[in-house]
């Protein structure tokens, strides 16, 4: 008996789904930032494969949809599920305040476009006083600069000959920064640089804490400074000093101590540099969880906040001095799903799973309506525990609003982000530089 065929384990070829259309044979398709187009033409199949794949019939380049979940002007209530959206007035609200929250500090915000990947996103950030955007990969950077962003930090090192003279390209269009944390990269970097006909800002990463990327503080980091300012095509531009562990922690006395020890390693690190000859005051990191420590510290220039604009529930966990919830910003991400099933009175099954919603920091919760619980997530299914007497709004066919665990990589599973006001859908926004991140 012939194997069933399973199309969503690889979701392309014969037998996927009939949202594909098939074009001209021998050629293959590829998606890159949100675009379709035709790849290198497919070579006939070895002799050997021949009677492998003599059932399969023509192959055919197959057309990726990129189908959006809503349109401007209908009711929120009838979005094709799941699908991510922003409610508008919260997230303009969360926009100024943190505009708000560093007015008068002399530390700007440099937004993180790695939690959104969108650059409709980031020129509201921009155009509310954000400084420019960062980013973790050169695919991201690359659709910020097409979008016409003029000044993006690459907050990663790259060392990828093919990845470096993409960066190095990009810095003939814009204000482009890098970061650096071992002596071997500069050569690659300045070798880019100069092909390209450019110069690239870098940045030195310290090891502040997060026991990820960075450079020994103080002489080493001194060091490494001299290697990049001697080198042609570079220029050393100043410090990342950003630890991520100390985001989320909920307690406000550790989240503050955490970020004291990054200051200290900063201030030894600027105090070597000084003596090096190679003094710079730009210091750059800090985050949502971060900030206001950053921003008192009277070392950081930037903070490089991104989840401010959306929260999620890791970041509803984090404690104010008063131990009292951080209420700061308000939720504005949801991602709305539909109730499928309800095979028992006490559990509702929702359309989005793993596809749809990134539970690395926690499930999702639940705005509306009440009376739910999220218990489970696989592949394509989020289980809901229900109160006992079965709460209006869990009927097969109801829209379920829930919160999402973590706001970076639950955009990455998206193509559109869709612009709530009230009631109604005010607009469906790419998100362009979605993806793996070449």
């Amino acid at each position: 008996m012939p194997a069933r065929y399973c199309a969503k384990s690889h979701k392309g070829g014969r037998g996927a789904s009939n949202q594909s259309s098939i074009k001209p044979a021998g050629y293959a398709s590829i998606r890159q930032r949100g675009r379709v187009g035709l790849a290198t033409p497919v070579p006939p199949a070895a002799a050997g494969d021949s009677q492998v794949f003599a059932n399969a019939g023509p192959i055919g380049d197959i057309e990726m949809t990129n189908n959006r979940p809503a349109h401007a002007g209908m009711p929120v209530a009838e979005v094709d599920t799941p699908a991510l959206a922003l409610d508008m007035p919260a997230f303009t609200r969360n926009l100024e305040k943190m505009q708000a929250e560093l007015a008068g500090s002399g530390v700007a915000l440099r937004a993180h476009g790695k939690a959104h990947k969108c650059p409709d996103i980031a020129k509201r950030q921009i155009a509310l006083g954000a400084v420019g955007v960062c980013c973790q990969k050169v695919s991201e950077a690359e659709v910020f600069v097409d979008a016409g962003i003029g000044s993006v930090l690459v907050t990663n090192e790259i060392v990828a000959a093919a990845k470096l003279a993409r960066l190095a390209a990009l810095a003939r269009r814009a204000d482009v920064m890098v970061l650096c944390d071992d002596a071997s990269v500069v050569p690659l970097l300045g070798e880019s640089a100069r092909a390209a006909g450019t110069g690239l800002k870098v940045l030195v990463e310290v090891e502040v804490g997060g026991k990820r990327c960075g450079i020994a503080p103080g002489e080493e980091a001194a060091r490494l400074a001299g290697l990049i300012e001697r080198e042609s095509g570079l220029s050393f531009a100043g410090l990342q000093a950003y630890c991520g562990s100390a985001q989320h922690k909920p307690d406000y006395a550790e989240r503050r101590d955490m970020t004291a020890r990054v200051v200290e390693a900063v201030k030894t690190t600027l105090s070597a540099l000084g003596e090096a000859g190679f003094a710079r005051a730009f210091v750059t990191g800090g985050g949502t969880g971060s900030y206001p420590f950053e921003r008192d510290s009277g070392v950081f220039t930037e903070v490089q906040a991104g989840s401010y604009a959306f929260l999620d529930t890791d970041y509803a966990r984090i404690l104010g001095e008063d131990g009292k919830p951080v209420r700061t910003f308000e939720q504005s991400l949801f991602l709305l799903s539909t109730v499928i099933s309800r095979a028992t009175k006490n559990r509702a099954v929702l359309d989005a799973g793993h596809k749809a919603h990134s539970m690395d920091s926690g499930l999702a919760g639940i705005a509306a309506p009440p009376g739910g619980r999220v218990t489970g997530q696989s592949d394509e299914h989020m289980v809901v525990a229900l109160e006992a007497g079965t709460p209006p709004g869990f009927a097969i066919g109801d829209q379920v609003r829930l919160v999402p665990g973590h706001v970076d990589p639950t955009f990455n599973l998206h193509d559109w982000i869709v612009c709530m006001r009230g009631d109604a859908v005010e607009d469906v926004w790419p998100i362009a530089a979605r993806g793996p991140g070449l």
